[in-house]
């Protein structure tokens, strides 16, 4: 006969993914000719519930490299950025068992600078990022136990091997070794 038991444990409760543009603009120190390249590095970034919403706070450096002074001179520029971001994330089941939810952020594409322009004195660009959220928290599964043991198997030794191994260790042994 079969019963079923109920085992509470952690599991994914919501999961989603979403991508982000977001423009900004610099003031260099010099009059810039030409951006000859941006990166951005050191993302950092970490996620909580609020308001049945998550809300993701991070931070990244934007190194800007660029010319000046006619094409002549060089310099980097470094910028840290703080961004917060705001995404609402489908709960796929209730999961009223606690108000405790953890909440996984992954980075499914690191930010990358995917326009410069200079206009004016400033230089404005654009970063582009994809984040994957995930809720953890507590659920309940239904288990299927069966409740007939099934019996015992009882143990032997088979002489027949014991015998076996004897002969083949008396045959192995030679009495003119030294």
């Amino acid at each position: 006969m079969t019963a079923y038991k109920e085992i509470v444990t952690k599991a994914v409760i919501g999961k989603g993914k979403k991508f982000f543009q977001n423009a900004y603009s610099v003031t260099p120190e010099a009059d810039v000719n030409t951006v000859l390249g941006c990166w951005v590095i050191n993302h950092q970034f970490s996620g909580a519930e609020k308001n049945d919403k998550i809300i993701i706070k991070g931070r990244y450096d934007v190194n800007m490299w660029y010319s000046y002074d006619n094409d002549t001179k060089t310099a980097v520029l470094t910028k840290t950025i703080d961004y917060q971001e705001e995404v609402k994330v489908k709960i796929k089941e209730d999961s009223d068992l606690s108000s405790h939810k953890e909440i996984i952020i992954r980075a499914l594409k690191q930010p990358n600078c995917i326009k410069v322009d200079v206009k004016d004195e400033l230089i404005e660009f654009i970063v582009e990022k994809e984040l994957g959220i995930e809720v953890v928290g507590e659920t309940k599964i239904k288990v299927g136990v069966e409740t007939d043991e099934e019996p015992w198997e009882e143990l032997v030794e088979d002489e027949a091997l014991t015998q076996d191994v004897e002969e083949e260790i008396e045959q192995s042994i030679e009495e003119d070794f030294l």
